[in-house]
């Protein structure tokens, strides 16, 4: 752990409004080699504290913003059973196989879908895709999809961000004669079913280093090594496939499965996004109009606009509607299916709202003035099982632990998801709570994680929880202080401010969105806009203003703060946005926390 550059408090805030302490974000460290890095690169200050802040040694600060993929991306058969996957692939090219493509229904396993669809096609294949109904079918192969798949004639099963645990289907599947090729990341043990190939940078025995990849780039190495082989043979006629236009969609999935932007992921997302800013994929295309994208597509938007309408499908519709879009060469198709998943998503919202709300009251009263479980639990009979990811995200954002959000059916069974925090690895305890029959299925990563259980079961896995995550969840809450980069004034956001930390981006998991502060300003004017968003104008010493936001921050405490009127200055923290209107860009600020100025 890294040692703070000075034990006080940055700008003096030992207990911010959500109870956190701010540290500055640099030790000695980093401090020191900020300052080496704007000198000998001549890097803007501010740039070089944010990547001192995140670890980047100023010897590789050069490659770290400016990746690139011919440097970043190892040989595909540094994975393991990568050259079996290829060999397979490239044999059912060759042969004019019928394939069939199973993917999961987020928006991983409709862009890794959409990937192996584009490059199958390319080479004149008619390949079929199968994203399962979250609610009927469930995560992962079938058997039911699987007979039918087998009926309509397929020869090869190619399973996308899933499959590395599905034994019996993958037994089942090899009963009809149709080989299985898998390529996922998700966690597994050292059980494997038996497959013609599993490429998983995350299986035991793979020594790639790649385990933060998402699936879309697992899939993206895979045609890399599959049409390598193809070139080799010397057996297809038709030009090789641009794999580097296939970028956007890698981009998209790494950004919204949210795995760690460092090494080739970055190399994915910084050159995806240049791919989607040309807009050839007309489903992209027509997902940035009806998100009412303006401006040039950045990462965030990514997250935060176009995968949500994608999930949306997934969620609470037509589960295939988005790996269907990203095949769409056809912009007025693409436009239609764009319209629908916009407004599933606008339903989406609705639910979601109401969810939380209840959600909130039953784990508010249980914490009350307390400190409350280290694991919050939420559940109803009334929730739709496609949102609970949703609401356990919110939960764990507000009160900063672990939570889960369970919607019971008719029978007592429960779908449940869970979110974490640095420091407790949901994924090993939900595995765990399997392994004692505490839980019928369950499983995930670190950070995320679902899990089915029975009503009669909840009482004990409410137990299995708190004594699993007491330790690691002290420790956590010991470390909970929000890391501050540096500190600015209302003078000071400006758009050019905004592009210099722009250069340090693109953000996201592993590599986490510049956190700075406005020290000492009066809140001039704040009112509830939106969804429940505070909008606010900030005054500081100078006569100066700025323009802030605090997202979904009605009615809690950060909310309260900003609405109080209170006549005291305020430290704010946050970050740097910009957002287009009427062709002119214009520099905001969103606000993540405050408190009470002290006056020395």
């Amino acid at each position: 752990m890294k040692t703070p550059a000075a034990s006080s408090s940055f700008l003096g805030v030992d207990s911010s409004v959500t109870g956190r302490r701010w540290i500055s974000a640099l030790d000695l460290r980093s401090e020191a080699q900020a300052l080496a890095m704007a000198q000998k690169l001549g890097l803007p200050d501010i740039v070089a504290r944010v990547l001192a802040a995140r670890g980047v040694e100023t010897e590789l600060a050069g490659r770290f913003l400016d990746p690139k993929l011919r440097s970043e991306m190892p040989d595909p058969s540094v994975m393991t059973d990568m050259d079996a996957a290829a060999e397979r692939l490239a044999d059912a090219v060759t042969r004019g196989e019928k394939v069939a493509i199973f993917g999961d229904y987020d928006v991983d396993g409709a862009a890794s879908s959409a990937l192996l669809w584009r490059f199958l096609a390319h080479y004149g294949l008619d390949p079929i895709v199968h994203i399962p109904d979250r609610i009927t079918e469930g995560y992962g192969p079938n058997i039911q999809a699987i007979d039918e798949l087998a009926v309509a004639g397929a020869r090869l099963l190619v399973t996308v961000d899933c499959g590395t645990g599905s034994f019996e289907t993958a037994d089942h599947a090899r009963t009809l004669g149709l080989d299985v090729v898998v390529l996922d990341h998700h966690q597994t043990g050292t059980e494997l079913p038996e497959v013609v190939a599993l490429v998983n940078p995350n299986r035991q025995d793979d020594l790639s280093g790649l385990g933060h990849l998402a699936a879309a780039g697992v899939v993206f190495m895979t045609l890399v090594a599959t049409q390598r082989l193809l070139r080799q043979r010397g057996a297809i006629a038709r030009l090789p496939l641009d794999l580097i236009a296939l970028l956007d969609l890698v981009a998209l999935a790494t950004v919204c499965d949210v795995v760690p932007l460092k090494g080739l992921n970055r190399a994915f997302v910084v050159q995806g996004l240049t791919v989607m800013r040309r807009q050839d994929n007309a489903g992209l295309k027509a997902l940035c109009r009806v998100a009412r994208l303006s401006g040039p597509v950045r990462s965030g938007h990514l997250g935060f606009l176009l995968g949500p309408r994608i999930n949306a499908g997934g969620r609470i519709g037509d589960a295939a509607l988005g790996s269907r879009l990203l095949c769409l060469d056809d912009g007025t198709a693409a436009e239609a299916i764009a319209a629908q998943l916009d407004t599933l998503n606008a339903e989406r919202q609705a639910m979601e709202a109401r969810m939380l709300a209840e959600a909130d009251a039953e784990v508010g009263a249980e914490i009350g003035a307390s400190e409350g479980p280290p694991v919050l639990i939420a559940a109803s009979d009334d929730w739709h099982p496609g949102i609970v990811g949703l609401i356990a995200a919110r939960l764990k954002e507000r009160y900063r632990r672990p939570a889960f959000a369970i919607a019971f059916d008719g029978s007592g069974k429960g779908s449940g998801s869970g979110r974490s925090v640095a420091g407790i690895d949901l994924g090993r305890i939900v595995r765990e709570a399997v392994e004692r029959r505490v839980i019928e299925k369950g499983g995930g990563h670190a950070m995320a994680a679902g899990l089915t259980v029975r009503r009669e079961k909840l009482g004990e896995l409410r137990a299995f929880l708190e004594a699993a995550t007491r330790e690691d969840f002290a420790r956590a809450r010991a470390a909970d202080a929000l890391k501050i980069d540096g500190a600015i004034s209302a003078a000071g956001l400006t758009l050019p401010l905004y592009e210099l930390l722009e250069k340090a981006g693109p953000y996201g998991s592993g590599h986490e969105t510049p956190m700075l502060a406005v020290a000492r300003h009066v809140v001039a004017d704040a009112r509830v806009v939106g969804n429940g968003h505070i909008a606010v104008r900030l005054k500081g010493e100078d006569g100066a203003t700025m323009r802030a936001i605090a997202f979904k921050a009605a009615g809690s405490d950060l909310g309260d703060l900003l609405q109080s009127r209170t006549p005291s200055p305020l430290h704010v923290a946050g970050s740097v946005s910009a957002d287009h209107f009427r062709g002119e860009q214009e520099v905001s600020f969103r606000i993540t926390d405050a408190a009470v100025a002290k006056f020395v």
